[in-house]
């Protein structure tokens, strides 16, 4: 990549305001080589970012007056100035633009919103006897790994299904060094039991390789295999292995059944379909493997001001393969523009070739169909849900005497026990709902704070909250900025929220105290705002309903995470503040002597007996308990 000496905008010569001549400007610089291109507005925030095979013949198609959609003589309006990156090749033009548009999100590009990893079921194969569970992020373990699945949940039920049938544990390897007897799973029948003996590791290495064998879409010759072992335990008259076999046929055949659709065609593909109306798009991806469906996600992309479906599906498998691995086959609803060059894009990642397809007819077409449908019908819920929302924003503007519809609404709300584990919570919604991304948790760190002084909790949330904000955007220029603050509180929760804010100079922010008034009944909210009488909304008012939601939801999110703080210290032991200790070691140290306690009592020798503590280490712990005067 070869990029231009200066990262400030070109200066064009002569420029004037039109956006046409800014552009012409530029074309006695350029020559024909690949690269990425970026067209700013007048306050150089960059409207768009574009890759092209040939910079020079891309941007001249710019600089004609006629010829393009609307949404281009909008931008090509707004341009006044360009900068531009060169490349080696157009794939890696074509990355660099993916990059940047993930990085400045452009008003003109399409942009992937929800970019969050798929789980998949690893095998770990890193012991005797192999443990099956679901796992997100790198595949840095040691294992097979299965996947991708839409969701959490498709794994869980696929999970559970290869339990019944295979009966392959899922406790970690702590838990099954130190089980004397089995657990509830080998009692009803999820586990062979391979902690305590109950099955050898040859036959249990046969379970994997079955389990295996049916997540490469085997099942079939898995369901002959035990049918012979059934007609043979039979035979021997071995009726209790008989009934179990017939039990685990019978779950098999229950995943086959539970399976939403199942070619049999196609082994394995994406299929993903994108439905557009109304300026809004959906895209639906199926995940086929191993001849099975493993779920569907929708996405929402936002369409760049106006963009056509080849352009919109083309950014989204760019974005959406940034960090997955591609199946060999993608089927797609709609051609895209520049097929050969994301081929090439997509097979250099997958390491190998893959291949996109519009299918017309037979079986993959019926995929394509019904991710098609499935688009469709995903956009007008949304589309319906958006309606609703924007109705009631509009109805909290009007009834809170906002100046228009926020557009960000943040709800703060504390969780501690007598003051212990205090935390702040922070959720955010906004037209399309709950932000969930946006959420934030704050651990109270005051220390002359009086346990359970709320007051103080909330100051101290709003500063670090706003503190932040104030050096990371002190502009506002971004949409990280509330334009209403709900506060869970009265008059006086109101009264020091606005305090706090004057302090910090932020005084032009919306808030209202959201109290249970005097029975402190459901339904009976009181709303307080500064300066001005508290007043209440009648009872089925719609936006009280939303107001309400807004506050549980606050509440659940504060309520969890003071949980996971307290459930985090009651684990706590004095070995987390010893450096050099982290979970492994804590727990080979535990199980070793049963106690902290005991850990502190122990010789330098009977640490070093302790798996994985060396010699330095176990005088690092020594020395920590037994500290030299």
């Amino acid at each position: 990549m070869t990029p231009d000496a200066s990262q400030s905008p070109d200066k064009p010569p002569n420029a004037t305001p039109s956006g046409h001549d800014v552009v012409q400007g530029y074309l006695k610089t350029l020559d024909g080589s690949p690269g990425v291109y970026r067209m700013l507005n007048a306050q150089n925030e960059v409207l768009y970012v574009g890759k092209a095979r040939n910079l020079r013949a891309r941007v001249s198609n710019y600089a004609r007056p006629t010829g393009h959609s609307a949404r281009i003589v909008r931008m090509i309006r707004e341009t006044a100035s360009m900068m531009f990156l060169t490349t080696r090749t157009e794939t890696e033009a074509l990355l660099l633009e993916q990059n940047l548009i993930k990085q400045l999100k452009p008003r003109y590009n399409v942009l992937l919103r929800d970019d969050k990893s798929f789980p998949n079921i690893l095998v770990a194969k890193s012991h005797d006897f192999p443990q099956i569970k679901k796992h997100r992020g790198a595949k840095s373990e040691k294992g097979d790994y299965y996947g991708p699945f839409a969701s959490a949940g498709a794994v869980n039920r696929t999970l559970n299904h290869l339990q019944r049938v295979f009966l392959l544990r899922n406790c970690s390897d702590a838990m099954f060094e130190s089980r004397t007897r089995p657990c509830l799973l080998y009692q009803i029948k999820r586990c062979a039991g391979p902690c305590v003996g109950r099955i050898d590791k040859e036959d249990y290495a046969n379970l994997v390789a079955d389990a295996e064998r049916f997540l490469r879409g085997k099942s079939t010759e898995i369901q002959r295999h035990l049918a012979a072992e059934m007609a043979a335990a039979s035979d021997a008259m071995e009726f209790e292995r008989a009934a179990a076999l017939r039990d685990r046929i019978r779950a098999l055949t229950n995943v086959q059944s539970a399976q939403g659709i199942n070619p049999r065609g196609v082994a394995e593909a994406d299929v993903i379909a994108l439905h557009m109306e109304g300026g809004q798009a959906c895209v639906q991806v199926f995940f086929i493997r191993a001849h099975q469906s493993w779920g569907n996600r929708d996405y929402y992309p936002r369409t760049g001001s106006g963009a056509e479906e080849p352009e919109v599906l083309e950014a989204f498998l760019a974005q959406f393969y940034a960090d997955k691995t591609p199946p060999r086959l993608i089927l797609l609803s709609h051609p895209i523009g520049d097929e050969d060059l994301m081929v090439n894009l997509l097979s250099e990642r997958a390491g190998r070739k893959v291949e996109l397809a519009v299918p017309k007819r037979g079986e993959k077409a019926e995929l394509v169909e019904n991710a098609a449908r499935n688009a469709r019908e995903s956009l007008a819920r949304k589309m319906s849900e958006s309606a609703a929302q924007a109705r009631l924003l509009d109805g909290l503007a009007e009834a809170f005497a906002l100046d228009a519809p926020p557009r960000r609404i943040e709800v703060y709300d504390n969780s501690h026990i007598q003051g212990t584990n205090a935390v702040g919570g922070m959720i955010v919604a906004g037209p399309d709902g709950f932000i969930k991304s946006q959420y934030r948790k704050f651990n109270i760190r005051g220390k002359d704070l009086t346990p359970g002084d709320d007051f103080g909790m909330m100051k101290e949330v709003l500063s670090r909250r706003f503190t932040r904000l104030l050096k990371e955007d002190p502009n506002r220029e971004t949409d990280a900025w509330p334009d209403l603050l709900l506060i869970d509180g009265g008059a006086g929760q109101v009264s020091a929220v606005q305090a706090i804010m004057e302090e910090m100079g932020v005084e032009d922010i919306a808030m209202v105290g959201v109290a249970k008034g005097v029975d402190r009944d459901h339904g009976k909210e009181e709303f307080h705002r500064p300066g001005q009488r508290p007043f209440a909304l009648r009872m089925n008012d719609p936006v009280l309903y939303f107001v309400q939601r807004l506050r549980d939801e606050a509440h659940r999110w504060a309520i969890g995470a003071h949980r996971a703080r307290r459930s985090k210290a009651i684990g706590a032991t004095p070995l987390d503040e010893i450096a050099g200790i982290g979970a492994a070691r804590k727990r080979a140290l535990l199980t070793h002597f049963g106690s902290a306690k005991a850990v502190g009592r122990a010789g330098l020798s009977d640490l070093r007996a302790v798996p994985g503590i060396s010699e330095a280490m176990a005088q690092t712990i020594h020395d920590f308990f037994n500290p030299r005067g």
